[in-house]
């Protein structure tokens, strides 16, 4: 490691991420393992924040106005001026196919990656089945839209956007019923006891949920070298299946997939996805033991093979 250039207070690396207090934390977690992995002083690291497009627009879904490139438009664009050196992510929020001018250089030990449902003040619902009949659960995810009234067709999906703090007062202020928070976050936010786990047989996460990514750019080998410290080779095997059958699904923000990759005994990793009809009403699951990206665009490939029209026409592939 000492061959690499580190960082110095007088020459800092500059950490971009986006302003949101759960981004916040999120970066403040890269700093923390970059300044342990090569025992850095805390001033050799500046961060960045920006405020993203995302986060401005809140009273449309995503798929409305941009899809997720609006998380990472900002970042990117500093990134490639050089006017930061990294930018930290959720990488759920990430564009599954990025500009190759950028390189994910690591990612962080996943978190937790289920989902948590929260509800109003004086409603006892620890999971959907809980849920009073014609509840209004709020969110912005076609995936938990579609798994919410896939089990519980008689709920009301209504859209509820904003950051965690935003959602959670909009939640207290009567627009939804309960809604979906993922557990990564409320934890890094210092709300372990907000809601409860939903289990992952019954919502099964996100591709990349819990996950986070620090990007540098491509030809930045001194950053990448710098990065690789912090990988976690796992989690980044993981995540990047997950990704790996986005790709080949040809889904964006307006498709309802689902996707978890897990480590089982004996260094086996196995695959889960769904893929769902707007409605829920129609779904395709599958699973499939994965040692490379290749097998998991096969597993993709026989759900889109298996799916009825309802579903396939939603995903590209």
């Amino acid at each position: 490691m000492a061959s690499i250039p580190l960082p110095t207070p007088a020459n800092p690396l500059r950490i971009g991420t986006r302003a949101s207090p759960l981004a916040m934390a999120q970066a403040h977690l890269a700093a923390a393992a970059l300044i342990k992995a090569h025992d850095l002083n805390p001033d050799a690291l500046d961060i960045v924040p920006m405020t993203a497009t995302g986060d401005r627009i809140q009273d449309r879904a995503l798929a409305e106005v941009g899809g997720k490139a609006l998380w990472t438009r900002e970042l990117d664009a500093a990134l490639d001026a050089g006017t930061i050196d990294i930018a930290v992510h959720s990488l759920k929020d990430v564009e599954t196919l990025r500009d190759p001018r950028f390189a994910l250089g690591a990612m962080l030990e996943r978190a937790d990656p289920r989902d948590r449902l929260v509800v109003r003040a004086g409603l006892d619902a620890p999971t959907i089945a809980d849920l009073p009949r014609g509840a209004r659960l709020g969110t912005s995810s076609p995936r938990r839209a579609a798994q919410v009234k896939r089990l519980r067709p008689d709920l009301v999906t209504t859209l509820l956007r904003g950051n965690v703090q935003t959602r959670l007062a909009k939640l207290a202020a009567g627009d939804a019923d309960a809604t979906l928070l993922a557990a990564a976050g409320l934890e890094r936010l210092a709300m372990p006891d907000i809601g409860r786990a939903q289990p992952i047989d019954l919502l099964l996460p996100a591709a990349s949920q819990g996950a986070i990514g620090i990007d540098a750019r491509a030809d930045d080998a001194a950053t990448l070298a710098l990065l690789k410290a912090v990988d976690h080779a796992l989690t980044h095997r993981a995540v990047m299946a997950e990704r790996a059958l986005l790709a080949a699904l040809g889904g964006d923000c307006r498709s309802p997939v689902a996707a978890h990759a897990h480590w089982q005994a004996g260094g086996l990793l196995r695959l889960d996805a769904e893929i769902y009809s707007d409605d829920g009403a129609a779904h395709v699951a599958g699973h499939a033991m994965v040692s490379g990206e290749s097998d998991a665009a096969a597993l993709a490939h026989r759900l889109l093979g298996e799916a009825p029209d309802a579903v396939r026409r939603l995903f590209a592939a």
